[in-house]
């Protein structure tokens, strides 16, 4: 088959292979600009950063991609500090910013003033077609499968059928990439691009700690479930003994000081120090997002080996 030739704006990388951002700090610079250098585009989960983390970051990932690598950020709309991160990265030159978590128009105007491409993440028709109107470059149509925060229930494949040709502006699909049949399905309902997450977090170059890597790889297919986020959207996890503490005694999971991080947040848990918690390796206090399809993926890879996963003999298909 044919690898369609994704174009966000003036952007055009080498492979429609864009990675996933994976807050809180799974996705750094070392990740975003080894996926850069290998021709597709490199994402650092900026929400949560300092301005002089994320320029850091930046630079880093600068120095692996290398003159034609393609950086980006990926934030949450949810972050108290939304505008202010978005404004960091695109003053220290990133060349997109990929948006999910709720929805703005204040992204829109941000990427008028200093010119820099910016990508909504939709799950729906309407999301996708108002973001086109108000000036996106692309959208990121993500489905039921993806990890972490869903804000729909309707698997990929079917929610990418409403959206493909429907619009004017390229479509990603994201959710649901386990191995390379995932990827050709995805790639068979006529998006531009793919956006993977899992795959590359269970990489060397992932910023995870390698108890977080394990947990992930031991799982079995049964130990996903869906929980409702503070944030407000359900969530994907693997089970641990945090699941367990929320499940059974959700009061003692209840923060004693909150530092106001989220624009809207139950309190319910402290999301933010959960997800750190497991990225550093602390997983029976931490929560681990993945996507649904964790359990194809058998063993520690590297960033190359993804691609490699991603594309073999894929023009012969």
């Amino acid at each position: 088959m044919r690898l369609p030739e994704l174009q966000i704006a003036h952007l055009k990388p080498r492979f429609p292979i864009i990675q996933g951002g994976m807050a809180i700090r799974v996705s750094t610079g070392r990740l975003a600009g080894a996926v850069a250098k290998e021709g597709g585009i490199g994402l650092i989960a900026a929400s949560g950063m300092s301005k002089g983390e994320l320029e850091d970051e930046i630079k880093i990932a600068r120095e692996i991609a290398g003159a034609d690598g393609i950086i980006g950020i990926n934030i949450m709309v949810a972050a108290t500090q939304f505008t202010e991160v978005t404004i960091w990265a695109m003053e220290a030159c990133i060349d997109l910013v990929i948006a999910g978590a709720g929805f703005t128009r204040e992204l829109f105007s941000l990427s008028k003033k200093y010119n820099v491409p910016v990508v909504p993440i939709v799950s729906s028709i309407k999301a996708a077609k108002i973001s086109e109107r108000l000036g996106a470059s692309a959208v990121v149509v993500e489905g039921f499968e993806a990890g972490g925060h869903l804000a729909t229930e309707v698997p990929t494949l079917e929610l990418l059928k409403t959206i493909v040709g429907h619009v004017n502006i390229p479509v990603i699909g994201a959710g649901g990439v386990g191995d390379q049949e995932d990827f050709l399905r995805i790639l068979d309902t006529g998006v531009d691009g793919v956006q993977v997450a899992t795959l590359f977090s269970l990489t060397e170059e992932s910023n995870a700690d390698i108890k977080w890597k394990e947990h992930v790889l031991n799982a079995e297919k049964d130990d996903m479930i869906l929980i409702q986020s503070p944030v407000g959207f359900p969530g994907r996890a693997i089970k641990n003994t945090f699941l367990e503490k929320l499940n059974n005694n959700p009061e003692d999971l209840r923060p004693k000081s909150c530092d106001n991080c989220l624009k809207h947040c139950s309190k319910s848990f402290c999301i933010i120090k959960a997800l750190e918690n497991a990225r550093l390796g602390d997983i029976e206090n931490g929560l681990v997002f993945s996507g649904k399809y964790f359990y194809k993926i058998k063993k520690l890879l590297t960033v190359k080996e993804v691609f490699n996963i991603l594309l073999k003999d894929i023009e012969n298909r």
